[in-house]
């Protein structure tokens, strides 16, 4: 089985994945964002664009989580935001059509609580950009300013029909949102017996270990 957990940058998609993988033994996450990243450094800075537009990142994707959904006998995990309908079809779709048991999720959360979520994550120096302010210059990571702008287009694209299952997550923490995912899923994690802080600290090593500069 293969869940994909989709859903906007902040929106808990790797968290969420990491969480299920420490509570369902022979569980592994793969994240498709580490073929994009590899893809864009062997381009010329000036030719780095959206890593999705590469029909070989999205070919890549499908025969790489094919292979481990194939060879390896637990259950596969993929945090990966997609939007584009076409693409979303190239690779959730076509992993379908080759008969695998895909179950796909989407975070949601109103736009304030990304936001506070962001901020929380100490990208606070970047949401001025959330609010349409000008700047001379370019603050912070390149990717995140990014991210940050595509924010409302992904929550708007997102809340369509073709990206159900959606899971709303404003009231929700992450081992939740990981037992909401097992449920529909039909699996069963190990209980959440980590006290608040155990959890943040672990959280904090999951997000310093994903942080991208490029």
């Amino acid at each position: 089985m293969l869940l994909w957990i989709n859903g906007p940058f902040g929106g808990g998609k790797t968290q969420t994945a990491y969480e299920i993988r420490r509570r369902l033994p022979g569980s592994v996450v793969c994240d498709p964002e580490h073929a994009g990243f590899g893809l864009r450094r062997m381009l010329p800075p000036e030719l780095r664009g959206n890593f999705q537009d590469l029909v070989s990142w999205r070919q890549g994707v499908v025969e790489v989580l094919d292979l481990a959904l194939t060879r390896h006998d637990g259950v596969v995990i993929a945090p990966m935001t997609v939007t584009d309908s076409r693409y979303f079809a190239e690779t959730v779709g076509r992993l379908r059509e080759l008969g695998h048991d895909v179950r796909h999720f989407t975070l949601l959360a109103e736009r304030e609580t990304v936001v506070e979520r962001l901020r929380e994550r100490g990208l606070g120096h970047l949401l001025p950009h959330l609010a349409g302010r000008r700047s001379g210059r370019n603050a912070g990571p390149r990717r995140e300013s990014w991210a940050l702008q595509q924010l409302d287009h992904c929550l708007e694209r997102l809340r369509e029909e073709e990206f159900a299952e959606h899971l709303w997550t404003d009231q929700s923490t992450v081992p939740k949102t990981a037992d909401r995912i097992a449920v529909l899923a039909g699996l069963t994690l190990r209980p959440n017996t980590e006290g608040r802080l155990r959890t943040r600290l672990r959280q904090a090593r999951v997000g310093v270990a994903h942080i991208r500069f490029d």
